[in-house]
């Protein structure tokens, strides 16, 4: 999990953002919807961020479809200090 943390967040060019979406579901279960205008991007962008920390098993979606909301998996949970070393190293 250590190196899908630092592929995902600091080894593509969005990887600023997805340390934004990732402690703002981190601090409150957030929709898409949600987490554009809290951090003030653009949807599609969000959504996009989203199927990609989907993809890595960063995340997790509870709900039926349109207004899923997102939140940490335990994988990263455990990991959490890895999270927090990037933030420091390299945001």
């Amino acid at each position: 999990m250590e190196a899908v943390l630092w592929y995902v967040l600091t080894g593509t060019r969005g990887g600023p953002n997805r340390v934004r979406i990732l402690r703002a579901v981190d601090e409150r279960p957030r929709n898409a919807n949600q987490l554009a205008e809290d951090l003030d991007l653009d949807y599609k962008t969000i959504r996009h961020h989203l199927d990609v920390l989907l993809d890595n098993d960063v995340v997790e979606k509870t709900g039926d479809g349109y207004g899923d909301v997102y939140s940490p998996t335990d994988r990263v949970r455990d990991h959490w200090d890895v999270v927090e070393e990037i933030e420091e190293e390299e945001l």
